[in-house]
């Protein structure tokens, strides 16, 4: 909303946001970084969805009719663009512990330690790419940020990457930069967390982990670059928690780690990997990004035959883990829950003749939950009471969702069977899998197949 007041405020439009109280000053730093100080704010004062309908209604009365009448009567102007560094510009000198605490101070790191990008580590990292350290890859909001091919080697020098993860880096970030990607919904109140899925040789080549424990910080290259990218996206387009005021997770979590795929037992199941999934060859080295609202509980299946897995993954995962996020997933039109199937249950499920599709459809088939229900969660979320079938009418979801008006009847938890996205990796001697969540129009997935230098084969020896 603030967005579209700023776009509207540079065309000459006079607006006024309404905003709740917990959002102010959110609103204040990205109407700045879009140009305009002072943006008019109608404050909502508390939570609206806490609020009895009669104590709203005398809070808009008594409260946010006034600040509407004080935004539209207060002059506008300008906000001046802040000075920064040039890219090779030396911003300090100093021991390692000054350094670090002259980055931190300067919200430049997230807390933890960080090497000092000096001039000499960033151009090793150049080294692993054909592209000019100048060329940008995207403008970042909310700050408005250029990504450039120069501060993503910055970025992975800090965050303890290895020179040769730079094609990778850069591969994410081009994944990011897509519009589609939505980074300006990075900072909001779900605090969702990107995932980095990966593919292709290059996972043993870099010594990947993709087996036991394969989300859990310890290897260094599903490591760093988990970092690389929550560092990144404070750094550029300036997404930081307090003392910063562009990042509303109101609880939120922190990086995830990559998330590399077991190629090898996939290819023995019969079945192609993510990436071809997502439109690529198999043998392509591929980075997928999407964002990850939330993670299920490890589900534990048993069984000697498909449909007894399905059916706990379907109830654990599906129902119990997933419905929750049905009901604003359909409001936007959009969501690709992500399988992660432990390779010991993908193989069972290959074995009884399944393919990825057979799975979607018995998600989709088999996941369901009361209409009425679903839609109070949505409202609990958004603070909108639309219903299915408006969105049915809308076309954001098929007819599915509204056979009827009955608040009763029972709605898919899934918007279509071929967003559900699959990956197998884990420990393949458990029994294991998880679900992640994206968050619909929030950081759908966007892939990018990852560019090796000329080089290559010649660097890595």
């Amino acid at each position: 909303m603030v967005r579209a007041s700023a776009a509207a405020e540079k065309a000459g439009v006079r607006t006024v946001s309404i905003v709740a109280s917990g959002f102010v000053r959110q609103a204040g730093a990205i109407a700045k970084a879009m140009g305009v100080e002072n943006m008019a704010v109608a404050e909502y004062p508390g939570v609206p969805m806490v609020d009895s309908p009669e104590e709203l209604q005398r809070k808009v009365r008594e409260v946010v009719a006034g600040n509407i009448i004080k935004g539209l009567t207060t002059p506008m102007k300008s906000a001046p663009s802040a000075a920064e560094p040039g890219p090779r510009d030396i911003v300090f000198r100093g021991s390692m512990d000054e350094v670090n605490q002259f980055f931190y101070k300067n919200m430049w790191s997230e807390g933890l330690p960080i090497i000092p990008p000096t001039v000499d580590r960033v151009e090793k990292f150049l080294r692993y790419t054909d592209r000019s350290p100048d060329e940008v890859l995207g403008a970042l909001l909310p700050e408005n940020r250029q990504a450039t091919v120069w501060n993503v080697a910055v970025n992975g020098v800090m965050a303890g990457c290895r020179p040769e993860y730079m094609p990778i880096l850069l591969a994410v970030v081009e994944c990011i930069s897509d519009p589609e990607w939505r980074i300006e919904d990075a900072g909001s109140t779900p605090g969702w967390e990107p995932l980095i899925i990966l593919n292709g040789p290059i996972m043993k080549e870099l010594d990947f982990n993709y087996g036991a424990s394969v989300m859990r910080v310890g290897r260094q290259a599903n490591t760093s670059i988990g970092r690389f990218l929550r560092l990144y996206m404070r750094n550029i387009p300036g997404l930081r928690i307090p003392p910063g005021l562009t990042d509303k997770g109101s609880i939120a979590y922190t990086f995830n780690v990559v998330l590399a795929e077991n190629e090898d037992a996939v290819k023995e199941m019969g079945w192609e990997p993510f990436s071809v999934d997502r439109g690529f060859k198999a043998g392509d080295n591929v980075v997928t990004v999407q964002s990850c609202i939330s993670i299920s509980p490890p589900t534990y299946s048993g069984g000697s035959t498909a449909i007894e897995h399905m059916e706990t993954l379907a109830e654990l995962i599906g129902r119990r883990s997933m419905g929750y996020w049905t009901g604003i997933a359909a409001r936007n039109g959009k969501s690709f829950p992500l399988f992660c199937l432990g390779p010991s249950i993908a193989g069972v499920i290959a074995k009884g003749g399944w393919k990825k599709d057979d799975i979607r459809k018995y998600l989709y088939d088999n996941c369901k939950a009361q209409a009425g229900h679903l839609e109070k969660l949505a409202w609990y979320t958004s603070g909108s009471k639309l219903t299915f079938c408006e969105c049915y009418r809308q076309g954001a979801v098929s007819k599915d969702f509204c056979e009827s008006e009955d608040p009763e009847r029972m709605v898919p938890i899934f918007l279509r069977p071929d967003w559900i996205e699959i990956v197998v990796s884990g420990d393949p001697g458990r029994n294991q899998s998880k679900g992640y969540m994206q968050n619909q129009k929030q950081g759908p997935p966007v892939s990018r197949k990852i560019q090796l230098p000329a080089k290559w084969r010649e660097m890595r020896g």
